[in-house]
């Protein structure tokens, strides 16, 4: 190079031509034509500039403001910016040297300061193969083999081969002969040389570890290998999307700096109030000698309506029940809560039988139940310690509970108790299969009381909701909500043809969590799957291929799409369980498939199970009783998954031509044959028949109405072989010997009239949408099919 040359630091490009450099003495930010720079990794300068040459002490640090720069260069607010962001990235390297290992590769993360390279370090003197039979050390390099670079990210007509790990023999070890080295077995990875000229390069260590969606609140790292997906880590990623759209505070001091302190003040007091009004705390006395009191914390959020408008600001004082001990401080824990299942069919339920729908809230709930055991608490900041105690220290003074609080294990299941008890005593009747359903039948008509946790929903007839909502609010301080609009994050759009159940809001504010808000729809939610499992774009991660980096947030996703799919979207069930199965190890593969699914809902929104009061066929309206019935349909996907030959199960139980109940899950046994995995799909769909048939009959016959649990339930199957051994039972021969008798409970159901399996086309069969990927015809046929309709397709009230 030239004597007219400037070396920089590299920070980025801002397109193919065109990269960015730091100078490293003023700190200023300069571009230049990417064909003009040379590279050179060997050299890193210090910020400040060489040592050897004098500089003046305040120009030797990036600061905000150096007064002898001023006048040659102002300071501006872009300029700040500018420098902040540089340094904030090169902390950000220095702190998480391993979550970047190619630009090229960073996806744009939720965490705004995640995307940066990686910064290697490599210790000296450590002595790695240079790819030509010799050896060298790893703190030197190729400087003979040094070419005109590239700007990290763009393309590469001859695009560098995946460094694979191999092991290390310990005799295959050079010794070096400068005694300053030192000799250092490489146990990590051996270098490939890639194309003639190129400089070998370095991949760190993948660790299979994900950022998780709440790390901006928790700093929490996800491992995905001990990560289990199921209900309680779909509500938990669900719950931090809805409420990602502002954050609440933490502390009271968090509250008095806000604008809205007046507010949260207010909140503060009514929850005073209602501790004081329930005589939740006893007295104040020295702590007894071996009680260990719990904590306590203050909880602030807003409640919001169905369109995402505050409607209530809200404070609790919790308890720290992760202090409690087991067997000395709480026994039983257990809470029933109504499943979104039971609720799904009770509006199928109100639409079909033309009932009211209404929503009730107690205010502080759990303050109502009587707490089983001994417990004392930590004295809350701001409450008065009495006369007689004020001379001790604070830390050595508790206060007894006399009634649950919020935050300790038992509070839930000392509310259902004391609501159960309420309600029984009242005339009201429960069930095992669904204890939070609560029925009363009078001679004006019936109620149905839906209890989750402190909402209820009243179905029934006006007069007798009435009298229910009478009855409560003379045992307990309730709030009015009117007819039911938004409850357990569903929204219920009222049409004067039905009710349409959808989640818009939650789907909005899932796209812009993930970046998707902005992205082109698409008419299905995944790709059409290969036959050849060598060429399926959803198979494991082959041996050489790279899995997702940290910042690329694939658990999160699937926790967010498994909350929708289990509430309103039963359309995206197969793809969301497809992609599921790779959690633990994602490629870039499976995350287009993430983003598919994404783009399917940026274009179906407003889509939601619709319950209409009739049928939808207005020329030939349906039997109101025949269409109220419970029908299934069943079927499998014969080695949906050929990598670990396993197929899939898929069935979904409409009424009213809407679902109410589906599933799609792969099977856990090797089936044999397309027969076998068919037995196994329609035993799964009979065990979920049985349950929903015991709940109608349950709530029909207690309410009065006529039962659709006479006759048998129709259970739709598009496989020959498999109805046929429903009449004949288990057969033992050549093909059926090894299927394990219990499958053929199946049989026995159909004999004693409770269900009735029924052979359908496969073109006509609805549960082919749970079992395998779809055109785009056939999927919009059954997507149809079971009730789902955008709302803007529906007509105005």
């Amino acid at each position: 190079m030239g004597p007219q040359r400037r070396m920089g630091i590299y920070v980025g490009y801002e397109s193919p031509s065109i990269i960015r450099f730091l100078e490293p003495l003023t700190g200023d930010l300069f571009t230049a034509r990417f064909a003009d720079c040379h590279f050179d990794e060997t050299v890193f300068p210090p910020l400040g500039g060489d040592k050897n040459v004098t500089v003046p002490d305040e120009r030797r640090e990036l600061t905000w403001n150096v007064p002898t720069m001023s006048h040659l260069d102002p300071r501006t607010a872009q300029c700040d910016n500018e420098v902040r962001r540089i340094l904030d990235l090169q902390s950000v390297a220095q702190n998480m040297p391993d979550a970047f290992s190619d630009l090229a590769k960073v996806t744009r993360s939720h965490i705004p300061a995640a995307n940066v390279p990686a910064r290697i370090d490599v210790p000296v003197g450590r002595i790695v193969p240079d790819g030509r039979g010799t050896t060298m050390a790893a703190n030197q390099s190729h400087v003979s083999a040094h070419k005109r670079g590239r700007p990290l990210g763009s393309k590469d007509s001859y695009p560098r081969k995946r460094v694979k790990p191999a092991q290390t023999n310990p005799l295959d070890i050079a010794i070096s002969t400068d005694p300053s080295h030192e000799i250092i077995p490489d146990y990590g990875s051996v270098l490939e040389e890639t194309t003639l000229g190129d400089a070998p390069t370095f991949e760190p260590t993948l660790e299979n570890r994900e950022i998780s969606i709440n790390y901006a609140c928790l700093s929490e790292i996800w491992n995905r290998n001990e990560i289990i997906i199921d209900d309680i880590f779909v509500f938990a990623v669900a719950t931090e999307i809805i409420t990602s759209d502002d954050v609440e505070p933490r502390s009271v001091d968090e509250c008095q700096r806000r604008d809205d302190w007046p507010k949260w003040k207010e909140a503060i007091q009514v929850e005073l109030d209602s501790l004081t009004k329930r005589k939740v705390f006893g007295p104040v006395v020295p702590t007894p000698r071996h009680v260990k009191p719990v904590g306590f914390k203050w909880v602030f959020v807003r409640k919001r309506n169905e369109g995402n408008e505050i409607v209530r600001y809200k404070a609790r004082l919790v308890a720290q029940g992760f202090s409690q001990r087991p067997g000395i401080d709480y026994d039983e824990t257990y809470s029933p809560v109504m499943d979104v299942i039971t609720f799904r069919y009770l509006i199928s339920l109100a639409i079909s039988e033309k009932l009211n729908i209404q929503l009730m809230d107690v205010v502080t709930a759990y303050l109502y139940g009587d707490l089983d055991t001994e417990i004392y608490m930590k004295v809350p900041e701001g409450l008065k310690i009495p006369d007689t105690n004020s001379s001790r220290p604070r830390n050595t003074l508790s206060i007894r509970l006399r009634r649950s609080l919020y935050g300790l294990k038992q509070s839930g299941r000392m509310w259902y108790n004391r609501l159960s008890e309420y309600l029984i005593g009242m005339g009201y009747v429960n069930n095992e299969l669904c204890p939070c359903v609560f029925i009363k039948k009078t001679s004006s008509g019936f109620v149905i009381v839906a209890v989750y946790v402190d909402d209820m929903n009243l179905i029934g007839t006006p007069e007798e909701i009435k009298e229910t909502a009478k009855h409560l609010k003379s045992e307990f301080e309730m709030k009015d909500l009117g007819r039911t609009n938004y409850c357990l994050g569903l929204e219920l759009e009222h049409r004067a043809d039905g009710i349409l159940l959808h989640q818009s809001n939650y789907i909005q504010k899932m796209l812009r969590r993930f970046n998707e808000d902005k992205a082109k729809p698409s008419s299905t939610p995944m790709v059409i799957r290969s036959l050849d499992p060598k060429k399926d774009p959803f198979r494991p991660a082959d041996n050489n291929e790279e899995i997702l980096a940290p910042e690329v947030p694939y658990l999160s996703a699937i926790g967010a799409l498994l909350y929708l799919t289990q509430c309103t979207r039963p359309d995206i069930s197969f793809s969301v369980n497809l992609l599921a199965r790779y959690s633990s190890a994602p490629t870039r593969r499976h995350w287009n498939g993430i983003k598919d699914i994404f783009r399917y809902l940026r274009g179906t929104i407003d889509m939601g199970l619709f319950y209409p009061y009739a049928s939808r066929n207005g020329s030939n309206p349906l039997d109101p009783q025949n269409d109220a019935r419970l029908v299934g349909y069943a079927d499998a996907g014969y080695l949906s998954d050929p990598h670990k030959a396993r197929s899939q199960t898929g069935y979904v139980f409409t009424i009213g031509n809407t679902a109410i109940s589906w599933r799609s899950t792969k099977q856990t046994l090797v089936a044999t044959s397309s027969n076998h995995a068919e037995i196994l799909a329609l035993h799964e769909a009979v065990r979920e028949c049985i349950w929903l048939r015991a709940i109608t009959k349950h709530v029909q016959s207690t309410c009065g109405l006529h039962s659709t649990t006479d006759e048998p339930t129709t259970i739709h199957e598009d496989n020959a072989a498999c109805i046929e051994q429903m009449k004949t039972g288990f057969i033992k021969g050549d093909n059926t010997k090894h299927i394990a008798p219990k499958f053929f409970f199946n049989q026995q159901q159909q004999e004693h009239q409770k269900i009735e399996v029924k052979q359908i086309r496969s073109e006509d069969n609805r549960a082919d949408l749970f079992t395998k990927s779809l055109p785009k015809s056939t999927f919009q046929k059954h997507v149809q099919g079971i009730g789902l309709r955008k709302l803007s397709e529906l007509p105005n009230m």
